[in-house]
């Protein structure tokens, strides 16, 4: 799963790292968001093939198929696409093989329930602390009447690598996309050759992860705080210091 992540990187750097075509015409000024969540309009970076260049946009986070009528009544879970079911689902097929996107972002947080009640946080991230890009699928709602329409995603989940496993005892993470395979992730695949290859758990030797504070499991909260390791815990900070 991936239902809350953090960007602290603003456009210019976004740009730099992820590099980015001329931005001058993109009236866009972000500032961080430390508890990105499901509904919420957030950076997606895609392929322009026109222009042949990567290009920033601003789209919904959560994947509005074309039978979705309206938005706030649509109760299908569509935040993340299982990677298992991108070539079987009407749903996800099309976009798996031609609108593909990167989601820049900085850390991720999963979830370790312990019961009902009670979930314990944990971010993750890289061990150089550089941003990274979680794999995604977009495409362009329009309400039924054609009054109203927006680009819309959905993170990708893969099975989860050992660090994410024994964190949070999760059977699934989000897709974390290498450098090296940016390109062939945002330009659209023949239908024959899908980048099924690339649907695999990130390497956990790259990774850090530690325990937050449960602040972050409330949306309403959003603020650099959130990224701190919970005082006096420090045996519960993996990946940090190899």
């Amino acid at each position: 799963m991936c239902g809350r992540y953090q960007r602290r990187s603003d456009k210019q750097r976004i740009a730099e790292a992820f590099r980015l075509g001329n931005l001058d015409g993109l009236f866009l000024e972000l500032v961080p968001d430390y508890n990105a969540s499901p509904g919420t309009m957030q950076p997606v970076i895609v392929w322009d093939a026109g222009e042949s260049m990567r290009t920033l946009q601003m789209m919904y986070w959560k994947f509005l198929p074309t039978f979705c009528v309206n938005p706030k009544k649509f109760k299908l879970s569509t935040t993340n696409a299982n990677a298992d079911k991108l070539l079987e689902s009407g749903m996800w097929k099309d976009s798996f093989l031609r609108r593909r996107c990167l989601i820049p972002v900085d850390n991720f947080i999963e979830w370790d329930r312990k019961s009902s009640k009670t979930k314990l946080p944990w971010m993750f991230a890289m061990k150089d602390d550089e941003p990274f890009a979680l794999g995604g699928l977009w495409r362009h709602w329009r309400s039924p009447d054609g009054d109203a329409g927006m680009d819309t995603f959905a993170v990708v989940t893969v099975e989860p690598n050992e660090l994410l496993e024994q964190t949070t005892h999760h059977d699934r993470m989000p897709l974390i996309v290498k450098r090296a395979d940016w390109q062939r992730w945002l330009e659209p695949s023949q239908e024959e050759r899908p980048p099924i290859d690339l649907l695999r758990p990130f390497d956990s030797e790259q990774m850090k992860a530690w325990r937050v504070n449960t602040r972050i499991n409330s949306v309403k909260n959003n603020d650099a705080m959130l990224s701190g390791p919970v005082k006096g815990d420090d045996v519960e900070q993996l990946g940090m210091f190899g």
